[in-house]
């Protein structure tokens, strides 16, 4: 099958993405084998890539994978060929230590994450295990779907986390594939949303999305802020955050990586019970709720679309903040 997998780690810049036949993925026991039609490429995908994260070796990246059965391995039951299904970050838990025990499995310290840990999307075909792909419904089941597949889960999830309640002040920091999704959610729930982005047309686009004011980190809003996403990788943004953070406001960090926090005053950042809270995964249960409200709203998602052998070309230019919404790869099988 055709992939393009990372040899080793380098700057998206420099096409650290290699085109490599490998062989067909054969499901094991509980395992589903996937045929790829489409996967988004994500910030986290560029972590992996230039090693922001641990290397853990040559990997296909990707997460955000939407396709259609292909194969069942033994006992596994849940699909049959030709269901469409979805993969994201979360490839499997141990599902016994006491963070799972407790339905807080995007904590498992024994959790292996897709397009990581095993060979992901960027890929004709993909094996996961059955009781963690995603029953897609038929309105997310083409190249617009895949951004809810990690973008949007892990929007969702920091959403929740910041406490934000509907009608409040909510700060959005960085303007990507995630955010765009995210301010769809905050709007439906009738928060007034501010959006923080240094490219103008990422400020634009949150503006016909329902942002009520944009600018940039430094400014300062007409109004302080009830909560905060910080999606940008950066760390002096996550002290921006909490500048115009409200008294017993909550930042939380959305990405997998951020650089430096600057030093924090006490009185100006913290004081008045001000919370930062740093998003970790995603469990499945935040997946199934976030589709659900995907068709609900319904979402609608702004995507680029590159064949698979322009993958290289698409990581730089979420690297590049080039895209307008998120960035797609497209399998010529598809």
């Amino acid at each position: 099958m055709r992939a393009m997998r990372a040899e080793r780690p380098g700057p998206a810049d420099s096409s650290p993405l290699r085109p490599v036949e490998l062989p067909m993925p054969v499901p094991q026991r509980g395992q589903i084998r996937v045929r790829v039609g489409w996967c988004g490429v994500c910030l986290t995908d560029l972590h992996v890539v230039e090693a922001d994260l641990p290397w853990r070796g040559p990997v296909v990246p990707g997460h955000q994978v939407v396709g259609t059965v292909d194969a069942c391995g033994p006992a596994a039951s849940r699909f049959g060929e030709g269901d469409a299904v979805g993969v994201a970050w979360l490839w499997s838990t141990c599902g016994s230590c006491a963070h799972c025990a407790a339905g807080r499995e995007n904590l498992c310290e024994q959790a292996r994450f897709c397009g990581y840990d095993v060979h992901g999307g960027y890929a004709e075909f993909l094996v996961v295990p059955e009781e963690f792909a995603y029953a897609l419904p038929p309105e997310a089941r083409g190249p617009d779907a895949p951004p809810l597949l990690c973008s949007g889960i892990i929007g969702y999830r920091a959403l929740k986390l910041c406490g934000v309640r509907p009608g409040g002040r909510l700060g959005i920091f960085g303007f990507g594939a995630s955010a765009h999704v995210t301010i769809q959610v905050a709007v439906h729930r009738g928060c007034q949303v501010y959006v923080f982005s240094r490219g103008q047309s990422h400020r634009r686009l949150a503006e016909e999305l329902g942002a009520v004011w944009t600018g940039l980190a430094e400014e300062t809003p007409p109004a302080k802020l009830d909560a905060a996403i910080v999606f940008a990788p950066s760390g002096p943004v996550v002290r921006e955050a909490l500048r115009l953070l409200d008294r017993g406001g909550t930042v939380t960090v959305a990405g997998i990586h951020l650089s430096p926090i600057p030093e924090l005053d006490y009185r100006a950042h913290l004081y008045y019970e001000r919370c930062v809270r740093s998003v970790a995964n995603n469990t499945r249960e935040d997946g199934r709720e976030l589709l659900a409200l995907a068709a609900e709203i319904p979402i609608k998602t702004r995507t680029r679309v590159f064949p698979l052998e322009a993958a290289n070309e698409a990581l730089s230019a979420v690297k590049h903040s080039r895209i307008d919404g998120a960035a797609v790869l497209e399998m010529a099988s598809a």
